[in-house]
């Protein structure tokens, strides 16, 4: 069944523009084309745009779900060109020029943006996954805040030392953005959040491991800004190891394989007892990206990304571009040679906008332009008074940390949260969290179905502890 454009009269010729994905780059192209003559359809398997890089404060309860997420129809509710449709984006039939969705509809489009995003990688070892959850979606942080605090609720209930630090031990696979901040956030909560609220434990002592298998945490900064993170997560008391590869994950921890350096051979594997770790290692396309590919002949990289033309569309298929962190994508600055254009949300907003400057070319008779990132620069909070920032300006790089770093990143992130009440949420969130140490957002539902048999891990505890909607992506 095709599922007429309900913005559109019968009969009129407007031409047809599908976006697959509300995360930032669907947002961005969508209301880039607010008052162009053409009828929008947003598809989205969530009902919420999501605001990622504060959703590890979801999952450390340090903020609400509805501070970082926004519905979809709300932000559009001003835009009358624009139809939004919740839905699970199952194929596209490039020949038919449509997208299949899962109820059996099909949307007819004549310029499709595809800005399905990315899902947890494992690198081949999805059996992790139960064991080690990512941080992707409101479901992924409800269910690692479920799994953070029931941890040390059992520890308080353990009376064999053994097995309690095992509850008390934190491992967070990964030393990007989004491990560091977790890492250190966790370190937060078990030494000023906690103490004093049982009575068998002291939540300080809780072990917060970082285990990263490059030679340096925060790759994507310069090493002095790596070495500033890694002091500032050690003065937490974050135990930050790296040359670490991970080789196995099961409910009770972890192996680890020291990585060989300074030429010597690697030391034998060591195991990390833990019953709460969480993967923040690796990403992948979504599987959407290597059917697309396909059916179109493209081609993608190791992590399943589409690799698209300068002008972000596909070989043959101008009418179809890929953005965001599906893209494998190159940025082309007139002098200089193309370079690889980072998976962070200021390049996703980028390539929308220019994505839909395109469909507008197009349809004047021009060529599309090629995509050209503005790179603004890094920064990653640490903890309370803790941050690193790298950022381009004419003069050259600003790079700096600690107290002016975090407030930096502070005001940033509110600057870019979507809508003013979400902005005013979280400030006064953060500075009560900053006055108080408290993190009120610590709910855990779902408790009258966990299971009473011994040795069930916190992930099975918290099942019931999700959202109804799933993620921002596909």
């Amino acid at each position: 069944m095709t599922l007429p454009t309900p913005s559109t009269p019968a009969g009129s010729h407007r031409p047809r523009v599908v976006i697959i994905g509300c995360g930032f780059g669907g947002l961005e192209a969508a209301r880039a084309l607010r008052k162009a003559a053409v009828d929008v359809t947003l598809v989205d398997r969530a009902n919420h745009h999501l605001f990622q890089p504060l959703l590890y404060q979801v999952a450390t309860a340090g903020l609400s779900a509805p501070a970082i997420a926004a519905p979809i129809r709300h932000l559009f509710r001003h835009q009358p060109n624009a139809t939004v449709l919740l839905g699970d984006v199952t194929g596209i039939d490039v020949a038919a020029r449509t997208v299949r969705l899962q109820e059996g509809l099909a949307l007819p489009y004549d310029h499709l943006i595809v800005a399905a995003g990315a899902t947890h990688s494992y690198f081949g070892h999805d059996d992790w996954a139960p064991f080690a959850p990512g941080l992707k979606t409101l479901d992924d942080a409800f269910d690692i805040r479920s799994r953070i605090l029931l941890a040390f609720e059992e520890a308080e209930k353990e009376p064999d030392p053994a097995r309690r630090a095992e509850w008390l031990t934190f491992v967070v696979i990964g030393g990007g953005p989004t491990g560091v901040e977790m890492a250190g956030t966790l370190a937060e909560i078990a030494r000023h959040t906690l103490p004093g609220e049982f009575r068998h434990i002291d939540p300080a002592t809780a072990r917060i491991l970082l285990v990263e298998g490059s030679d340096r945490v925060m790759q994507s900064m310069p090493p002095a800004l790596s070495q500033r993170a890694q002091e500032q997560l050690e003065k937490l008391g974050v135990e930050v190891r790296v040359n670490a590869r991970v080789t196995g994950i099961d409910a009770h921890g972890l192996m680890v394989q020291p990585a060989p350096t300074g030429g010597k051979k690697s030391t034998d594997s060591y195991r990390i007892h833990s019953k709460c770790v969480i993967w923040a290692a690796g990403v992948a396309a979504s599987p959407l990206g290597r059917q697309l590919a396909e059916g179109t002949s493209a081609s993608t990289d190791r992590a399943g990304r589409v690799v698209v033309e300068p002008d972000l569309s596909l070989s043959g298929h101008p009418e179809i571009s890929v953005i965001g962190d599906l893209a494998s994508a190159q940025s082309h600055v007139p002098g200089r040679a193309p370079t690889a254009v980072p998976g962070v949300s200021p390049a996703a907003k980028q390539m929308g906008r220019t994505a839909a400057a395109n469909i507008l070319r197009r349809l004047a008779g021009n060529t599309g332009q090629p995509f050209r990132y503005r790179d603004y620069g890094n920064l990653a909070t640490i903890g309370r008074n803790a941050a690193v920032v790298d950022l381009s300006s004419p003069l050259g790089p600003l790079r700096f940390s600690g107290y002016p770093a975090w407030l930096f990143w502070l005001f940033a992130h509110v600057f870019f949260l979507i809508g003013f009440r979400n902005r005013v949420v979280v400030l006064l969130d953060w500075a009560w969290a900053y006055w108080s140490f408290a993190r009120y957002a610590r709910v855990v539902t779902g408790l009258a179905s966990r299971p009473a048999e011994e040795g069930h891990t916190p992930a099975e505890a918290g099942a019931g502890a999700t959202a109804p909607g799933p993620s921002a992506g596909h």
